[in-house]
């Protein structure tokens, strides 16, 4: 269903933040028709995902998983191209390797779904067909979340109203009030099975103990469709969708960091805005300083946000403006936060594949640690290592290897901040000290250590201070359950017309597809757009080049 409003479209808008959520939701808007401009507050684009270069490496510095694959090539063919065009993908096989604490050999999750049972039912017998049925569920959950939740504004509940819901009511129900962990042991007995089903809810900011079961469909995408690789790493994702923003209009500035959501006084009530917000404040563009640190003032019809949204709410507007204000926060869970390090490696490092995890036995202890009330670093920690080199030879020079490590920790910024070659906060560089020893130890690199060439460490208080984030979270508000779907929040301010937001911080939630998803949904608020499924592409547009406004 499409509601639309009387009141005249918007001509121009602003987006703050010119991460892949700020440049895929100014492309949209830009082929909608507006005069678009990106106020990014660093040298360069790209946000969270980031690219870090140093002594012929090549680092992404966030994301490095690619999952969802059909929400990229619709993205990109609402653009008139596709992800074949723009990208150059490679399948890994292994999708992903996993070490465990104390056992003899890892375990290696293969490309298909096919291999994956085998797999299972070898370390589990009876697993196999548990797997396949466990997966059946990811995948019916998986699409009807994609077709009734994902690409929702929630702006009307009318649309979920539907007979495909309606019918699996007490079952969806069931999987939301069930812990992910409890909805795993009822079916597999293997700690290493547990692990690996329940380890996905960390890509959701969130532990398997609190997240959600509704969120097994994560299963479908890493155990039945495998794990994709963009040669170039992730900041070809960046360059890709600037290039096809910047052709269709779009003008992005950097090193403009924005100060203040500009508004109307307000009016005399009665009157409906476009958004249906409270009477007569609509935003009118931004104030934000420049480089050469000038204020400055950008006017246009459509703000629309995809910084942190609690540094947009309780930093950009003021108080009485302010949709979710700083005692709403109160009662927010955060994502964890990271412990981030990047390391040039002299010599191979066969032992790790192209992603690589390491799971304590202590598992829920682990994550206790993490996300309980009494929160501390775990030693030793699950954690993540990626070694992009091990598949795209441009990631590190001749003879060495590429090395991103993500420890998830407690989403505090007390934590400290990283630096190079361990010039970080001393608390920061101990604890990458001793992630790299249990790297050494777990994945049998004994000299591990000698041979770092290049080093450098970023903490929580790096992600406060360079990407506004709330309490140094890593990724966001978690997934639990009163913050997911339509209990994330709005991504419309309430309070001001014409401000919009988008991001991980908001609707759908975090992860790269969720930010492609969010731009859309940035797209549907300003049709007025309340359907539930992905927007078509329209007639023409998978075949005309970028930039035509046809």
């Amino acid at each position: 269903m499409t509601r639309r409003t009387a009141s005249a479209p918007p001509r121009t808008a602003v987006v703050i933040g010119g991460g892949i959520t700020g440049l895929a939701t100014a492309a949209l808007l830009a082929r909608e028709g507006l005069r678009v401009t990106v106020l990014e507050q660093q040298s360069v684009p790209g946000g969270r995902t980031g690219t870090w270069q140093s002594a012929g490496f090549s680092f992404d510095t966030g994301p490095s998983w690619y999952l969802m694959p059909e929400v990229f090539d619709h993205f990109f063919r609402l653009m008139g191209t596709s992800a074949e065009e723009q990208l150059d993908l490679v399948q890994l096989d292994p999708g992903y390797r996993v070490i465990f604490e104390g056992s003899g050999e890892p375990v290696d999750i293969a490309a298909t779904r096919a291999e994956n049972v085998k797999l299972f039912e070898s370390l589990e017998p009876g697993a196999g067909a548990k797997l396949e049925k466990y997966l059946d569920s990811a995948v019916d959950v998986y699409d009807m979340a994609k077709k009734r939740f994902l690409y929702s504004t929630f702006a009307s509940f009318l649309p979920l109203l539907r007979p495909d819901v309606l019918k699996r009511g007490p079952r969806l129900a069931q999987l939301l009030l069930q812990p992910l962990s409890s909805f795993v042991a009822q079916k597999f007995t293997d700690p290493r099975i547990r692990q690996i089903l329940g380890y996905p809810a960390v890509f959701l900011g969130s532990s398997p103990f609190t997240t959600p079961s509704m969120y097994h469909l994560m299963s479908r995408l890493d155990l039945a469709d495998g794990v994709l690789y963009p040669m170039g790493g992730f900041t070809r994702l960046i360059s890709v969708i600037a290039d096809l923003a910047t052709a269709e209009g779009v003008t992005i500035r950097t090193d403009a960091t924005v100060t203040r959501i500009r508004t109307t006084d307000p009016e005399p009530a009665g009157r409906l805005s476009r958004f249906r917000r409270s009477p007569g404040v609509r935003a009118t563009g931004v104030e934000y300083t420049n480089v050469a640190g000038q204020a400055l003032v950008l006017d246009a019809d459509l703000v629309v946000s995809a910084a942190d949204l609690h540094h947009t709410e309780t930093s950009l507007l003021p108080r009485n403006l302010q949709t979710y204000p700083e005692r709403y926060w109160k009662n927010r869970i955060p994502g964890p936060g990271g412990l981030l390090l990047h390391l040039g490696v002299r010599g191979t490092l066969p032992s790790l594949a192209h992603h690589t995890l390491l799971f304590t036995k202590d598992w829920e202890e682990n994550f206790g640690k993490i996300f309980g009330k009494e929160t501390s670093v775990p030693d030793p920690a699950s954690l993540y290592v990626c070694r992009p080199s091990a598949t795209d030879p441009d990631a590190a020079p001749d003879g060495y290897e590429n090395i991103f490590v993500l420890v998830p920790v407690p989403s505090d910024p007390a934590l400290g901040a990283g630096g190079m070659d361990g010039s970080g906060d001393e608390r920061i560089e101990r604890m990458a000290d001793a992630v790299i020893a249990q790297i050494s130890d777990w994945a049998n690199i004994p000299d591990l250590a000698e041979r770092i060439t290049v080093r450098r460490t970023v903490g929580p208080q790096d992600f406060v201070q360079d990407l506004n984030s709330w309490r140094g979270t890593l990724l966001g508000p978690a997934h639990v359950l009163k913050q997911s779907a339509f209990f994330r929040g709005s991504n419309a301010s309430r309070k001001v017309d014409g401000l919009l937001y988008a991001g991980g911080s908001t609707l759908p939630g975090i992860g790269l597809p969720m930010c492609l998803i969010s731009a859309e949904l940035v797209l549907k608020r300003l049709r007025g757009d309340t359907s539930t499924e992905e927007l078509p592409v329209p007639s023409g547009h998978g075949d005309r080049a970028p930039g035509g406004r046809g």
